[in-house]
């Protein structure tokens, strides 16, 4: 059999919509609420706000490119097109880092957390469980898989607004234990300097709205639905980040100098606000949410993972087995298959780590800014230098901007991480330059 090249256009707006909010999460602040809170001095709902402002430099760009150049590949094709095909090479090579990779951040996560919640049973046991189940559901096709993460995306945002409306009562009784304008004005003194580089974290969360631009050509409305699914997965998630972090922060007994003086405390302040203004009973609800949410954000990972291969394959930067699709499924069951593969192993290995979910997260990050950083330059390139499309001044104020954030984020990130990046673009050189030569 000799599969066809092209992937079929089943998803709607609505699902496009479904797979960002899916990989990013709706209750992603949940893990770093007491780290940002601890560095702010509680100005944690702000945070969230000026990182949503900063990521919509990047949703922006992506939703302008990916209405003129609705490729599978997403930010391969933009800077294949905006700026040269050896820049796109890179942007998808760097990308990978974030694409390939993030799944295995995600299962590992479901891993821990199901762990903490059945001892008994290893972290890499769960961690295979949940990869099996949602590879399968991608290999089923993409309307089955959306389906699905449809299903899981209504729980979160079930006990998302559970947690809300059960704080809205304590607070109704007179419960907060802060001020409520504290969570975007600090207990004390503003400083903005100790807000920017939370938001340096805090950008983290949001990471993943970007994968909805890898599902271009299996869209089936026009080219601007992707840019609109993008929009409003990122208004969606910024609202919800906002609206969580400001509830716990009014309803938090700890102080934001205990949290700093305890670390270890950290990890868990968001259920231990909840579990002692609401009720233990929520506190378990929400970790069983963060246990299994993470398994969808996983799979969504997954698949746009396959679509960046599958991209690079069909235009010859990758092996060209890569770009093969599913007759039936109508899916790029090859690239699927080695991303999966790829994710299984890594998580595995992570999950059997003392430092695994720090080294991982550390890679994904600086791959995935990286990435956002050749956008912008492909924007410029694009409308600006090549003028393929009509310009406005916003499509050199908003890459620029966009650009300034992301380099300042790429600084603030740990050593290790920039060390990985940069090892990891010297490969990235020598594949380059071997398939040149082929």
């Amino acid at each position: 059999m000799n599969p066809p090249s092209a992937l079929r256009r089943r998803l709607t707006r609505w699902d496009l919509i479904v797979y960002g909010l899916l990989f990013i999460g709706p209750l992603a602040p949940v893990g770093v609420y007491g780290v940002l809170d601890a560095r702010t001095n509680g100005a944690v709902a702000l945070v969230y706000v000026a990182a949503t402002i900063a990521m919509a430099f990047t949703a922006w760009s992506y939703a302008e490119m990916s209405r003129v150049v609705p490729h599978a590949g997403s930010v391969f094709a933009y800077a294949s097109r905006g700026i040269a095909p050896s820049a796109g090479f890179f942007a998808g090579w760097l990308a990978m880092l974030d694409y390939v990779l993030i799944p295995s951040v995600a299962y590992l996560f479901s891993g821990i957390a199901l762990h903490a919640l059945v001892p008994a049973v290893p972290a890499w046991v769960f961690t295979v469980g949940a990869f099996v189940a949602t590879t399968a559901l991608n290999l089923a096709g993409v309307r089955v898989a959306a389906r699905a993460g449809f299903i899981v995306l209504v729980a979160e945002l079930v006990v998302l607004a559970v947690f809300l409306v059960a704080g809205g009562l304590v607070l109704a009784e007179g419960g907060g234990a802060r001020a409520w304008l504290s969570p975007f004005t600090s207990l004390g003194t503003l400083d903005a300097s100790l807000v920017m580089n939370a938001v340096s974290v805090a950008v983290l969360s949001y990471l993943g709205f970007d994968a909805i631009a890898s599902f271009a050509e299996e869209s089936a409305g026009d080219a601007r639905h992707v840019g609109q699914a993008i929009g409003w997965c990122l208004a969606v998630a910024g609202l919800a980040f906002v609206a969580q972090t400001w509830m716990a922060a009014v309803l938090s007994q700890l102080t934001p100098a205990e949290l700093a003086a305890t670390p270890a405390r950290q990890g868990t302040a968001f259920y231990d606000v909840t579990r002692a203004a609401i009720g233990p009973w929520l506190a378990t609800v929400l970790a069983v949410t963060k246990a299994i949410g993470p398994m969808f954000a996983a799979m969504t990972g997954q698949a746009a993972a396959s679509r960046l291969l599958y991209g690079m394959a069909r235009d010859g930067r990758l092996p060209g087995q890569l770009a093969a699709v599913d007759d039936a499924r109508g899916v790029p069951r090859t690239a699927l298959m080695v991303t999966a593969a790829v994710t299984l192993v890594v998580s595995v290995w992570a999950a059997r780590r003392a430092d695994g979910l720090g080294v991982l997260v550390s890679i994904v990050d600086v791959g995935a800014l990286a990435a956002f950083l050749l956008l912008q330059v492909s924007v410029l390139g694009y409308f600006v230098r090549q003028r393929l499309a009509p310009a406005t001044p916003l499509h050199t104020i908003v890459p620029v901007g966009g650009a300034a954030v992301i380099l300042w984020v790429m600084v603030e990130a740990s050593v290790f991480a920039q060390q990985v990046a940069a090892v990891w673009l010297v490969a990235g050189v020598v594949v380059w330059f071997a398939g040149r030569r082929r």
